[in-house]
């Protein structure tokens, strides 16, 4: 006899996209202002820091990506990083 699956909750989306933007943008103009300060000071500072608070941060939220709520806040927080950074690259590059 074939069981049926076990019932899970459906997923939140809107809920979960609103605090992904809303965690993205947070982190984007984080991550933003806090190179544009340290590349006043040296840009390669700004480099170091940067990929050192990335890669500290990474095999925690690796291991939290498939928690039901977190998964969204870390969607967001990364997405916000890679547009801090390309915005910090589009500064540097302008100027």
């Amino acid at each position: 006899m074939i069981e049926p699956p076990p019932y899970r909750d459906p997923t939140p989306w809107a809920a979960g996209i609103a605090v992904a933007a809303l965690v993205g943008a947070l982190t984007a103009v984080a991550v933003f202002a806090f190179g544009a300060a340290l590349g006043a000071v040296h840009p390669l500072l700004a480099l170091a820091v940067n990929l050192i608070a990335a890669g500290g941060a990474a095999p925690t939220a690796w291991r939290w990506r498939f928690a039901p709520v977190t998964r969204w806040v870390l969607g967001g927080g990364a997405a916000g990083v890679v547009i801090g950074w390309i915005a910090l690259l589009g500064a540097a590059l302008s100027s």
